[in-house]
């Protein structure tokens, strides 16, 4: 493991680094993590805003349905730079920062082609998302598109499920003791009722049924065979469930992973609207633009006390405003922060004595609410589903995890009904999940399918079953069109190795490129490329300018093309049936 990061907040252990970028006005790598937030919040305030700082813009490639190479990420400052350019510059200083540290640890000079590199993603990005950090990768010198190999992608709840399985007794986060509860009005997501088998959730509709009982904790996670991980993050929440298939402890993957936007960020955005609702959301806006270092420096005061701050105590939060918070809003408003917060007259957020916005428990508890519930509803709904069939342990992981509230409400919520397990070390069980699959990449068998993906085609017309609209007649013969040809389904399980053959004739004799447009949907039962929710996602491009060809071109030339949907990425490879050799075959999702 890498040693602990350079800055950060006192009293707060640093075993990871936030997502800030600072670039100097010019466009060049200043500096990463602590490091960047830290400068730039010393900066003079008009000089701030010359510089170009990045924070919490993972997302950016989890939001956009249109992602490309193309797609902007707005600096503090409101200028945009390519998303690709930032996040090459974080991958570009990782990949510094790691050999120097291997280097130094083991005495040898540790270059770039000694390393296989791992970067693990959210397992609910698209594919768009994932050849993205491929391609900001590639930019930041970590392998190449001539060497694809160096790079591994990884899903995140996947890597924490193979940390998770070598796990023992002692490594596991003991349950917390039970003091008297805080009187804290909120809406329970989760209420046991009379019945202990069933647990009915804010939906009426949608009960959790455990299908057997569940076993006592045995001291290995690798005997209990099938479990759910799931990986709270600071903007994604991914969940996963798996089943230890032998005693080498390869896995199956025996839910499609999902999850979403429910990480920790939702809670900062749900201060943001705390602040909206005492101060003015044009203020706060204005005061973002304006004072973007303030805003830096109130933010890293609020996440010092959520980090720290536990449903076991009663003693209020005090949050720094920062100076230029308060002369900006009297210059602003003509009035004093201290009157705002009088005005906007809730018990439980007040000004302290000692000039600062004092949160009680009770405020603290309610920014946590809302995506903690949307957590909770999201494992209820797996639970509830019937292909899932018994989970006996929830492996709960994640930086987010760390949060004593979201430890609390999990095992609240869950614990009657199976077994809720929080490793020690919760935010690094990703990165070290992620080292086991770079040293096995097939330890996950079988993983299932996100979405449904295949190409549109012609069919023969079947009156009566077609579509009429559908119909179109070439040289005699009736043809329906835009029929969806699915090379996988959403749900399906995929094996490691599968493939997906599909043989491509060119249009015409002499065809030096081949382009064939990939489409893709989140259900199963879809029939054409124009039903409602399947979108173009992808283009397959075959290279047919082989020279032999130019001159000399056969009647008919079939190209067989090779899919692989049972690994990280979906890859293609292509064979020239006639001479046997290989085409040249891409697969991009980024250029629609």
């Amino acid at each position: 493991m890498m040693r602990k990061w350079e800055g950060g907040d006192p009293g707060v252990p640093n075993q990871k680094t936030p997502t800030t970028l600072l670039l100097t006005p010019s466009g060049e790598f200043h500096s990463f993590g602590f490091t960047a937030r830290d400068f730039y919040h010393d900066l003079d305030g008009e000089e701030s805003k010359r510089w170009l700082y990045f924070e919490k813009f993972k997302m950016t490639l989890h939001n956009n349905e249109n992602l490309s190479r193309d797609t902007p990420i707005k600096a503090a400052n409101g200028k945009t730079l390519p998303a690709v350019r930032v996040f090459a510059h974080a991958l570009q200083y990782f990949k510094t920062h790691a050999l120097q540290e291997l280097s130094d640890q083991t005495a040898t000079d540790i270059v770039n082609e000694d390393i296989r590199w791992v970067v693990t993603v959210p397992a609910i990005w698209r594919q768009p998302a994932k050849q993205f950090m491929r391609t900001a990768a590639y930019e930041a010198g970590i392998g190449s598109a001539d060497n694809p190999d160096q790079l591994l992608i990884a899903l995140e709840p996947e890597a924490a499920s193979i940390y998770c399985r070598k796990l023992r007794m002692h490594q596991l986060v003991p349950e917390a003791p039970s003091p008297r509860r805080l009187s804290m009005r909120q809406e329970e997501p989760v209420e046991i009722i009379s019945d202990p088998a069933v647990i009915e959730c804010a939906d009426p509709k949608t009960h959790i049924i455990p299908d057997a009982p569940r076993n006592s904790f045995c001291g290995n996670p690798a005997t209990c065979t099938r479990y759910m991980v799931v990986d709270c993050g600071g903007g994604t929440v991914d969940i996963t469930v798996h089943e230890l298939m032998n005693q080498q402890g390869s896995l199956k993957e025996l839910f499609k992973a999902t999850g979403g936007p429910y990480g920790s960020v939702g809670v900062d955005q749900e201060f943001e609207n705390l602040l909206n609702s005492i101060f003015g959301a044009d203020f706060i806006e204005q005061y973002k633009l304006k004072r973007p270092a303030g805003y830096v420096d109130l933010m890293i005061a609020f996440e010092a006390r959520k980090r720290n701050a536990s449903p076991f105590k009663n003693n209020p939060l005090n949050i720094s405003l920062p100076f230029s918070f308060i002369d900006y809003y009297k210059k602003c408003k003509n009035n004093s922060v201290e009157s705002a917060i009088k005005k906007y007259g809730q018990k439980n957020v007040k000004w302290s004595s000692q000039g600062m916005l004092r949160l009680e428990p009770s405020a603290m508890f309610s920014l946590f609410q809302t995506t903690v519930h949307m957590i909770k509803q999201h494992i209820a709904n797996i639970l509830n589903n019937t292909t899932v069939g018994r989970i006996d342990y929830i492996f709960l992981v994640g930086g987010f995890a760390e949060s004593q509230f979201v430890q609390k409400e999990i095992r609240d919520a869950f614990s009657p009904y199976l077994k809720v397990v929080i490793p020690q070390g919760v935010s690094l069980a990703i990165v070290k999940g992620a080292v086991l699959f770079g040293l096995d990449p097939t330890i996950v068998n079988v993983r299932r399918s996100r979405m449904t993906y295949g190409v549109g085609v012609l069919n023969r017309f079947i009156h009566g079953v077609h579509p009429p609209e559908k119909l179109i007649v070439k040289d005699g013969v009736e043809w329906c069109t835009d029929v969806f040809d699915k090379f996988v389904v959403s749900d399906q399980s995929v094996g490691l190795g599968d493939i997906v053959l599909r043989s491509y004739t060119p249009a015409k004799a002499g065809q030096a490129c081949s382009i064939i447009h990939i489409y893709c949907s989140e259900l199963d039962d879809v029939h054409f490329i124009t039903d409602p929710g399947v979108m173009r996602c992808g283009s397959l491009t075959l290279d047919l300018s082989d020279s032999k060809y130019l001159s000399n071109v056969p009647r008919r030339r079939e190209i067989q093309t090779r899919m692989v949907f049972g690994d990280t990425e979906i890859k293609v490879t292509a064979l020239d049936v006639v001479t046997g050799t290989c085409v040249k075959a891409d697969i991009d999702f980024l250029n629609n």
